[in-house]
C-alpha cells in the first residue's frame, strides 16, 4: 500500500514555478500492478521518485507498507569506478540480502560478459539498464517502481524481461510508467492518470487508456 496524502509536488525552472501534483490524496492499493499514464513533462518519473524516497514532495505526506524498489532500470546512484559485480554487491548489503545470489542472478541475467566485472563509467546506457533491471529484479520487493525498462535490449531480452516481471508480480505489486498501451495491457490490473496535477485511479485499465488518450487528443 502507498499512500500520497494532500501531496503538492512544485518545481522552479528559470525563474519560472511548474506544479506536477497539486494536494493529491491517493491510496495504490496493496499487491496491484498499476499503470501510471500522463503527458510528457507530466512528471510520472517525479512521481516515482517520490514514492521511492529519493525525491521529497513540496508539501503533504507519502507513507507505504512493505518493501518498495528503486526505479527499475534506473542505475543513476550506482558508482561509476564499481564493476558491476561490485554495485550489486553494495546493493545487496544495503537491502540485507545474499550478496553471493544477487550477483550471481544478475550476471546470468543480464548477459553482460566479461562488462559484468568491468567499471560501470565504461558501460553503455543499455548495459546499465540492464544492470539495473537484473538487480531490481533480483531482490524480493513488495512493489516495484517500473520506468520504461524493458524499452531497452533486444527483441529475446524484452522478452525475458517481461517474463521475469510478470513472475515477480504473482507475489509483489507494482506501478509501472510506460508509453505503450499494448503493455499496460499485458502488465496491469489498474491504472492512474496524471494530468493536470491531478491523480484518477481506474479499477477498468481501458477505461483509464481511454480517458488517457482523450487527454493526448485534447492537448496540451
Amino acid at each position: 500500500m502507498i499512500r500520497f496524502e494532500n501531496v503538492t509536488k512544485t518545481f522552479v525552472m528559470e525563474g519560472k514555478r511548474k506544479t506536477i501534483m497539486r494536494d493529491v490524496s491517493m491510496t495504490f492499493p496493496s499487491g496491484r500492478s498499476v499503470g501510471l499514464l500522463g503527458r510528457n513533462g507530466a512528471g510520472k518519473s517525479t512521481l516515482l521518485q517520490m514514492i521511492a524516497g529519493t525525491m521529497p514532495p513540496s508539501s503533504g505526506r507519502i507513507s507505504s507498507s512493505g518493501s518498495i524498489s528503486w526505479p527499475v532500470g534506473f542505475a543513476g546512484s550506482f558508482h561509476p569506478e564499481l564493476s558491476g559485480a561490485q554495485n550489486c554487491r553494495f546493493i545487496g548489503r544495503i537491502y540485507g540480502v545474499d550478496t553471493d545470489e544477487l550477483i550471481a542472478f544478475v550476471e546470468e541475467f543480464a548477459g553482460l560478459g566479461v562488462h559484468f566485472h568491468l567499471p560501470l563509467k565504461t558501460y553503455s546506457s543499455g548495459m546499465k539498464s540492464r544492470l539495473a533491471f537484473g538487480a531490481s529484479m533480483g531482490i524480493a520487493f513488495d512493489t516495484y517502481l517500473v520506468d520504461e525498462v524493458t524499452a531497452v535490449g533486444d527483441a529475446a531480452f524484452r522478452a525475458r524481461s517481461d517474463a521475469l516481471f510478470k513472475q515477480r508480480m504473482r507475489s509483489a505489486g507494482s506501478v509501472v510508467v510506460s508509453h505503450a498501451m499494448g503493455q499496460i495491457r499485458q502488465l496491469c490490473d489498474a491504472v492512474v492518470v496524471l494530468e493536470d496535477g491531478h491523480l484518477t485511479f481506474y479499477d477498468d485499465v481501458e477505461q483509464g487508456i481511454r480517458d488517457h488518450e482523450r487527454n493526448m487528443q485534447r492537448g496540451g
